[in-house]
């Protein structure tokens, strides 16, 4: 949008009026037809309810249509299923960044563990929320990087409480701070280097709990380019690993449930009871899910 953020109700109408569409250009670019697919996966949560549901209504009709196997997957693990997939990275810790989490995750014990998080609102959701206030559009990410190339650091909170980091305050500050007449370049700025200063040292010190010396970004944010050298320098510092998903697949995208679909679909038969009991999770969290592969 050009200004403000995600209607809900318009978003899943927006949904509901491309699903055909999405589906039919998708069979188009891979060359096959729905017939030749062998399951149906969908983002089962977590996320927004109203689009989650337009994508589990969808995947259910065609899934009973065409006597598939259905699949629902917790999106944010698609999300570290195709970091590990489409980069070299083995057994990291991962800073998932998307808008509404932010978490510092590292896979022990049979699960993925959430080592630490957002106490209220994730990066990607804070910095759309600053963008909204100095009238920047949506998402507004790309639009503070590049007028961060242009600023001056002004002071703005710093907050980590242990592992986790709290962005809230941020943006109430560097908001007072606009209206007050600071530059929007010097905030954006001093926002990014704020906040990925944050993130970089929480996710030092997961490195240093869970002794592992890879660190994988993920996530819509792991497009931005001051956060990707940051984390460089600290692992290279570190003697560590470090690498970013190609942006193509940093965002939510198709790919990654489908990929996680695939990883969790061993056995998987067609079903017409469990279909059409399948439901959405919108609050699903990373650390309740079982990973049996």
């Amino acid at each position: 949008t050009d200004k403000g953020g995600i209607i809900t109700n318009k978003d899943a109408e927006h949904h509901k009026k491309i699903k055909e569409k999405a589906l039919d250009d998708a069979l188009k670019e891979a060359k096959l037809k729905i017939e030749d697919i062998d399951i149906i996966s969908f983002s089962k949560g977590p996320g927004l309810p109203l689009s989650l549901y337009v994508g589990c209504n969808f995947a259910k009709e065609l899934a009973l249509k065409y006597k598939k196997p259905l699949i629902g997957v917790n999106h944010l693990i698609g999300h570290l299923s195709i970091g590990l997939m489409m980069t070299e990275v083995k057994d990291p810790v991962f800073i998932l960044a998307t808008g509404a989490n932010t978490q510092i995750v590292a896979f022990e014990g049979g699960k993925y563990r959430i080592f630490g998080e957002c106490l209220s609102i994730g990066l990607g959701n804070a910095l759309d929320k600053f963008g909204r206030e100095i009238g920047l559009g949506f998402p507004a990410g790309p639009n503070i990087e590049e007028l961060a190339k242009n600023g001056e650091y002004v002071e703005l909170p710093y907050v980590v409480k242990g592992m986790d980091v709290e962005y809230s305050g941020i943006i109430t500050r560097a908001v007072q701070l606009f209206k007050k007449g600071e530059k929007r370049e010097n905030l954006c700025f001093s926002l990014q280097e704020t906040c990925f200063a944050m993130l970089t040292e929480v996710a030092e010190r997961a490195m240093a709990h869970t002794e592992k010396k890879e660190l994988l970004l993920i996530g819509g944010v792991a497009a931005n380019q001051r956060l990707i050298e940051m984390l460089k320098i600290m692992c290279k510092e570190r003697n560590g690993k470090f690498d970013v998903v190609p942006m193509k697949y940093s965002g939510d995208c198709g790919t990654q449930i489908c990929i996680q679909g695939l990883l969790d679909s061993k056995e998987k038969k067609f079903d017409k009871k469990n279909i059409e009991e399948e439901d959405v999770n919108p609050n699903w969290r990373i650390d309740r899910v079982e990973i049996k592969y």
